[in-house]
């Protein structure tokens, strides 16, 4: 069965919501993945850390470079993802809508070309 990634975009600019606004979003999504477990869909979520925090690698014949901040500055950045194991792009697409709806921003819905386990 196709898995898909779900992930969460925020703005670049975003403010982090007040603690009740938060609490509300913790509460749906934590009842959202309690709903992909019931349906069996359920693969993998997490959320990321600010983009600040992020190391890029790259190889340079054997030896890394590393640089500290996001790969590449761009309008949105991934506050999180899920990943779902599901029938079809339809069904992936509901899921991607109920996300949405329980945080608040868009979800980007794309399948893998290949899943390795």
């Amino acid at each position: 069965m196709p898995h898909y990634l779900m992930s969460v975009c925020y703005p670049a600019d975003a403010v982090r919501p007040d603690d009740e606004r938060l609490a509300r979003i913790f509460a749906d999504v934590d009842a959202l993945h309690r709903q992909m477990r019931d349906a069996g869909v359920w693969v993998f979520s997490g959320g990321l850390h600010d983009p600040s925090s992020a190391t890029v690698v790259v190889d340079r014949d054997g030896d890394p470079l590393l640089t500290d901040g996001p790969f590449i500055e761009a309008k949105e950045q991934v506050g999180g993802l899920t990943i779902l194991e599901l029938p079809d792009l339809d069904a992936a697409l509901e899921w991607g809508r109920r996300m949405s709806h329980a945080i608040g921003v868009p979800i980007e819905v794309r399948p893998f070309e290949h899943a390795w386990a």
